[in-house]
């Protein structure tokens, strides 16, 4: 099967996985990209405009369906734009850039796995000065792996029981998108924005049809436990890979 055609599909599944727990999909576009095409560069761009793609589709849903909750969310969202800008400015190598991404995407997955395993406890909430350490600490490391960092910023308030998990899912999704559309202007603004137009567009569709269905599935309060497990484990694989591969020289 082509690479036209094999990708946008992969891509959908993807996007409705992810999508359907808040999330935009970059870490695994960027991991599925790696093995189909060698411009580092390209790679990076491509999967930022997929990002967005999805998580704006879930942030309009949140905002209709009124769990958006702006009083809550800015101390996390307007440190980490500045902040993932800067990240994006930085010129790693393609194989620092992949093991730094593989180990935050095994972290992830832990803590995924995590919030779907332990029994939920009261909610709580915590001070502003922690709120904006970690939105700003979240959006530089997404800055630098080249996603919007809403994957790395759900598990740990999930694991720290901060509101619910649709209002947290809410979250993720706008801060995926801001950062994502910082870390795009990073990109241009050190001349490394860069993609193919014919198969971006191809994908573009593709991951648009899956975060659709994602993000329905999520707002009518469908059960999402056992697609966050799968997608816990499609994070791991994604990690392990990045890590055998860029740092071992193993591919699995």
């Amino acid at each position: 099967m082509e690479i036209e055609i094999l990708l946008p599909l992969i891509f959908l599944f993807v996007a409705l996985f992810y999508s359907s727990v808040g999330f935009g999909g970059g870490s695994s576009y960027l991991a599925i990209m790696s093995i189909f095409l060698t411009d580092f560069y390209e790679i990076r761009s491509t999967a930022l405009l997929l990002n967005i793609t999805v998580v704006t589709i879930g942030t309009m849903m949140y905002v209709r369906h009124r769990v958006f909750d702006w009083k809550l969310f800015w101390p996390f969202i307007i440190p980490s734009i500045p902040l993932a800008y800067l990240g994006a400015q930085m010129k790693l190598s393609e194989k620092t850039f992949f093991l730094i991404l593989g180990s935050l995407l095994i972290l992830s997955s832990l803590s995924m796995i995590t919030k779907y395993v332990e029994d939920r406890v009261k909610m709580r909430d915590f001070e502003l000065w922690k709120r904006l350490g970690l939105g700003g600490l979240v959006g530089f490391f997404a800055g630098i792996s080249g996603i919007g960092g809403g994957i790395y910023l759900s598990p740990v308030l999930n694991m720290m029981n901060w509101q619910n998990a649709r209002k947290i899912a809410s979250l993720a999704s706008v801060f995926i998108l801001v950062n994502s559309l910082s870390g795009l202007l990073g990109l241009l603004a050190v001349n490394t924005f860069t993609f193919d137009s014919q198969l971006t567009i191809r994908l573009i569709i593709a991951v648009f049809i899956g975060g659709m269905i994602g993000s329905y599935l999520s707002n009518k309060k469908f059960n999402t436990k056992i697609i966050g497990l799968l997608t816990a484990a499609l994070v791991m694989y994604v990690g392990l890979r990045l890590l055998l591969l860029h740092g071992c020289g193993i591919k699995i």
